[in-house]
C-alpha cells in the first residue's frame, strides 16, 4: 500500500494571489495530508520534519527569504521532492546559485533593487494573468510528466524571472533548464540526479480544480507518496 504521503506548502497565504484561492480550493481533493507552512516559521531542518514533499507555492516576495531557501536547499540535500512553482522557482534558482555556483550574493531585486548579483529581475513582458506556449527539454523529467510532448500551454501570473545575463551560467551547470518560452527564456528548471526536484516560472495551481489536477502536480504527489514510503520502510524494524 502507498504510503500517504504529508506535503508542505511554503509561502505565506493572501488574499490577493490567486493561485493561494486555488489551492484552497483542490488540496483537500489531493491524496495526501498538506500543510500550509508560512515561511517565516522554517528555521532550521527541524521545522520540516516528517515531511515526503516540500512544495514552494506562489507569493513572493516572502515574509523570511532565508525560511525559504532553506527549505530548498533542505530539499535539493537530502532528496526530499520539491516542487517550486513562480517564486518557488525563482528562489530555486537563487538558492542554487548561492550553494553551488558560488554566488553568494546571489538575490531578487524585490528584495534588493541595487543587488550585487541581480538573479531574478523583472521580465520584459509581464506575464501576469498570461496563457502562453511552453516548450520542453526532450527527455526531461517536466517532458515525461507531459508524456513526453514537445510542447504544451501553461498559465502564468508573474513579473519577474531570471535575468537573461545568467542564462549561459545555468546552462553549464548541472541545473537543467527544462522549460522554455517562445523566446528561448527559460521558464522551467530541473535536477536531473535528484527524485523529484522541478521549478516552473507558470502556476500549475491556477489550472487546477478539485476534479482535474494539473498533471505536474499529480507527478509531485506522486513522488512524495514513493519518498514517504521509502522513509516507512527504512524506519520499519
Amino acid at each position: 500500500m502507498t504510503e500517504r504521503p504529508r506535503i508542505a506548502l511554503i509561502g505565506n497565504r493572501s488574499s490577493t494571489t490567486p493561485a493561494h484561492a486555488c489551492l484552497d480550493a483542490f488540496v483537500p481533493s489531493l491524496d495526501a495530508d498538506v500543510d500550509w507552512v508560512p515561511s517565516e516559521t522554517i528555521t532550521g531542518p527541524d521545522s520540516l520534519g516528517g515531511y515526503s514533499g516540500l512544495w514552494v507555492i506562489p507569493g513572493s516576495p516572502y515574509a523570511s527569504k532565508d525560511g525559504v531557501l532553506l527549505a530548498i536547499r533542505l530539499a535539493r540535500e537530502t532528496g526530499i521532492p520539491y516542487l517550486g512553482t513562480c517564486g518557488g522557482f525563482q528562489h530555486a534558482l537563487i538558492e542554487y546559485a548561492r550553494n553551488v555556483l558560488g554566488l553568494s550574493q546571489a538575490d531578487d531585486v524585490q528584495y534588493d533593487p541595487e543587488a550585487e548579483t541581480p538573479l531574478i529581475t523583472a521580465l520584459c513582458c509581464s506575464l501576469v494573468g498570461e496563457t502562453a506556449p511552453l516548450y520542453l527539454s526532450d527527455g526531461s523529467r517536466l517532458a515525461s510528466v507531459f508524456a513526453h510532448a514537445e510542447e504544451t500551454v501553461e498559465t502564468f501570473h508573474c513579473k519577474y524571472g531570471l535575468n537573461p545575463d545568467y542564462v549561459d551560467l545555468i546552462e553549464q551547470s548541472s541545473l537543467v533548464i527544462s522549460g522554455w518560452d517562445a523566446e528561448k527564456a527559460p521558464r522551467a528548471i530541473e535536477i536531473v540526479d535528484h527524485p523529484f526536484f522541478i521549478g516552473t516560472l507558470f502556476q500549475p495551481e491556477l489550472s487546477s480544480s478539485p476534479g482535474s489536477i494539473h498533471p505536474l502536480i499529480e507527478a509531485f504527489v506522486a513522488a512524495a507518496a514513493r519518498h514517504a514510503e521509502t522513509s516507512a520502510r527504512a524506519t520499519t524494524p
